[in-house]
C-alpha cells in the first residue's frame, strides 16, 4: 500500500514531489497558512502521512512554538523525517503506523498531504473519520493527494497531464510512463466529488478546494 520501506526509494524521495506535484513548495507552504488561521502560536498539529519529513519541517521553521506529531507507517520514512529535520526533531513526536497508532489529541489542526490516494475508500473514510475524533472543535483538517475524473475518457487524459509535467521538470520519459502505469492500477483513485463527500460524511464543515494542479486537488476542512 505505501511504497516507501526500501533504502534506495527512501533515499531518493525528497526528489520526487517536487517534480512530480505541481507547485508542490507552495502547496506545503499554503496549508500551513491555513492552519495558521486557526491553530493557535502554541498549538498541536497532527500530522498524518509524514515520513519523509518536507511539510514537517516547513511547519516547524514557520511556526516556532508548534508541538508537531508525525505519523506513518514506515519506519525508514520517519528515520528520514528525522533526519530532514535534524536540529527541529525534538519538536516531533514520531508514531510508526496508521492513524490508530496517533494519539487522541485534541490537536488543534491536521494535515495528510499525498498520503489519502493509498487507502481503499472504505479505509479512507475511516481514516478521515478517526481525524476528524482527534480534533478539537473548530480545528482545520487540510489534505491533497490523486484526485480527478474517473471515467475512462478523462482518466487517461488527465494522467498524461501528469506525465507532461513530470518529464517537464525533468523526469525521464519511460519513468514517467511507469508512474502513469502504476497510479491506473494499483492506486484506489476517486473523483474530486467523492473526496469532498468524505470529508463531509466524516462531519467536517466549510469544506473547500485551495489547490489543483492537475491529477491533484487539495481541500480544507473544519472539524464541527
Amino acid at each position: 500500500m505505501f511504497p516507501f520501506s526500501d533504502s534506495e526509494t527512501v533515499a531518493r524521495y525528497a526528489e520526487g514531489p517536487a517534480r512530480q506535484v505541481p507547485g508542490f513548495q507552495s502547496l506545503q507552504q499554503m496549508t500551513g497558512l491555513l492552519l495558521a488561521e486557526r491553530v493557535p502560536d502554541e498549538g498541536h498539529v497532527l500530522v498524518l502521512g509524514a515520513g519523509g519529513g518536507l511539510e514537517l519541517k516547513v511547519f516547524a521553521e514557520a511556526h516556532p512554538g508548534w508541538r508537531l506529531c508525525g505519523v506513518d507507517p514506515s519506519a525508514e520514512m520517519l528515520g528520514l523525517a528525522e533526519r530532514t529535520l535534524g536540529p527541529l526533531a525534538p519538536r516531533v513526536d514520531f508514531h510508526q503506523g496508521y492513524i490508530g497508532s496517533a494519539p487522541a489529541g485534541p490537536f488543534d489542526g491536521a494535515t495528510c498531504l499525498l498520503t489519502l490516494h493509498f487507502l481503499p475508500e472504505e479505509e479512507r473514510r475511516r481514516t478521515v473519520a478517526e481525524v476528524h475524533q482527534r480534533l478539537k472543535p473548530g480545528a482545520p483538517f487540510v489534505i491533497a493527494h490523486h484526485s480527478f475524473p474517473q471515467q475512462d475518457g478523462e482518466k487517461a487524459k488527465w494522467l498524461a497531464r501528469y506525465a507532461a509535467f513530470a518529464v517537464a521538470a525533468g523526469v525521464p520519459a519511460p519513468k514517467a510512463q511507469n508512474a502513469v502505469t502504476a497510479i491506473s492500477d494499483r492506486l484506489p483513485l476517486l473523483s474530486p466529488e467523492q473526496d469532498e463527500a468524505i470529508l463531509r460524511e466524516a462531519g467536517f464543515s466549510d469544506v473547500a478546494l485551495f489547490y489543483a494542479g492537475f491529477t491533484f486537488r487539495g481541500w480544507v476542512g473544519y472539524r464541527a
